[in-house]
């Protein structure tokens, strides 16, 4: 889904680590007879850290195959059903997302259950150095619009789009609260402190009382793809999808913006060489709760819990990466540093617990 020129993939006629283009084909062929034309080579696309994604061509067209790491901390965030149903089911929204074309459940092919998708074109914006050269109106008018994006999916009933029984609503937050100390207790490799105490006061404010809708898991502007027009081409990235309280994702948005400003400040780091978020134009925090609460129709009380609980998350997931590196579980390069900033986020977790009450 994400531009393949973006990120700078080409053509490989070998095989890359975890795509066995052989099996791959002959399954294609029974699954989707006549959409193979030629012989297939395929790319890694580098900068995900967690499921697998290649640009997959036979010289005439081009798709994207998705597939879990090839170790996983929990079996559960490498759903490759779950990404490939909601995408499915929302192409009739006014959601953007790819055409979903063919799941594949049997292990044997690949070692793993995977999907094929239509490839889209459009830029995931990461980098602020990426985003500057549009100008800071331009990089407003496109955070405002990824904004109106996700009150888009949360405005969609599940049920209308055969989603009813997606997930389980009730009690989200409470089990949100559990995976990720279950996550971070099976991805233990050091001590890190806050992390007991962040738990606890979590489990103790969860809320009696919550929305309920579609929940990307782990929605940011670099999980969407822009179009040449500015707009969204594309939501991409579903693994961790589910029915739950939808407030999660704009929190988690929020926080990667909050990490990014900190870092920045602390490390003196160039604006311009890290997190889209710090791109003039940008949308500060507040405006952007401010857009989300007017498109979406949800109010913000208590949102102090939700920004902890999202700080807890992206925690667990940075820590579950780290250990997959160190436990030469990860394809492809950036994975250095993944968990460096899982002491910062506890820490800020335990004050956002304190904000908008």
């Amino acid at each position: 889904m994400r531009s393949a020129a973006a990120n700078g993939v080409g053509a490989n006629p070998v095989s890359p680590t975890g795509l066995d283009l052989v099996r791959l084909r002959d399954w294609l062929n029974h699954e989707v007879p006549g959409l193979v034309a030629g012989e297939l080579s395929a790319s890694l696309i580098e900068g995900g850290k967690s499921n697998l994604t290649y640009v997959l061509t036979d010289g005439i067209h081009e798709w994207i195959v998705r597939r879990p790491p090839l170790g996983t901390i929990m079996a559960t965030a490498h759903d490759m059903r779950r990404e490939y149903t909601i995408a499915d089911a929302l192409r009739a929204t006014d959601v953007p997302v790819a055409n979903m074309i063919a799941y594949c459940g049997d292990k044997e092919v690949l070692g793993a259950d995977f999907y094929l998708m239509e490839r889209v074109e459009g830029v995931p914006f990461r980098y602020a150095e990426e985003i500057m050269p549009l100008g800071a109106p331009r990089t407003r008018a496109i955070a405002t619009e990824l904004v109106g994006t996700l009150a888009k999916l949360h405005r969609v009933d599940p049920s209308d789009v055969g989603l009813g029984g997606f997930g389980r609503p009730e009690g989200f937050l409470g089990r949100q609260v559990k995976r990720w100390k279950t996550q971070l207790d099976a991805s233990f490799t050091r001590d890190l402190p806050g992390a007991e105490e962040l738990y606890d006061k979590l489990a103790a404010a969860v809320p009696s009382r919550s929305y309920s809708g579609i929940v990307h898991g782990d929605f940011r502007m670099d999980n969407v793809l822009m179009g040449a027009d500015d707009l969204p081409a594309a939501v991409i990235d579903w693994e961790m999808a589910t029915l739950g309280d939808p407030l999660l994702d704009l929190a988690l948005m929020l926080t990667y913006q909050r990490r990014a400003r900190i870092v920045a400040a602390r490390e003196s780091t160039d604006p311009a060489t890290y997190d889209v978020t710090l791109a003039p134009g940008y949308p500060s925090a507040e405006e952007i709760m401010g857009l989300y609460e007017a498109q979406s129709g949800c109010t913000l009380d208590g949102f102090g819990f939700y920004l902890g609980l999202a700080c807890f998350k992206l925690a667990g997931i940075s820590e579950g990466v780290r250990f997959r590196h160190i436990n030469r579980q990860t394809v492809g390069a950036g994975f250095e540093d993944s968990g460096r900033t899982v002491p910062l986020l506890l820490g800020l977790g335990l004050d956002s617990l304190k904000e908008y009450k």
